[in-house]
């Protein structure tokens, strides 16, 4: 009859063992969902920004604006038909 108390330790200790287990991956489980919601937060603001960056850059290669920096920057004018060489080989 001494076994019946030391299996009921054991089994006592399986118990609280496992009831700790259970709210250690609950707290895991937790704790991570907080930290994907935080990455999903973070990836929509930065599909934002590069919306935003997309339409900065279609904005700034339109010819227009082209023209213009090569003009005011780098000093390029347009060719007219008396200036232009044409060279064959």
């Amino acid at each position: 009859m001494t076994s019946r108390p030391v299996n009921l330790g054991v089994l006592l200790f399986v118990v609280v063992s496992t009831a700790v287990a259970v709210v250690y991956s609950k707290h895991q489980a937790r704790k991570l969902f907080v930290e994907l919601q935080s990455l999903g937060n973070e990836r929509d603001d930065m599909d934002i920004e590069w919306g935003q960056l997309q339409l900065e850059q279609s904005t700034l290669t339109t010819h227009g604006q082209v023209e213009r920096a090569a003009r005011e920057q780098l000093g390029m004018v347009s060719l007219s038909a008396d200036n232009m060489v044409i060279v064959k080989p």
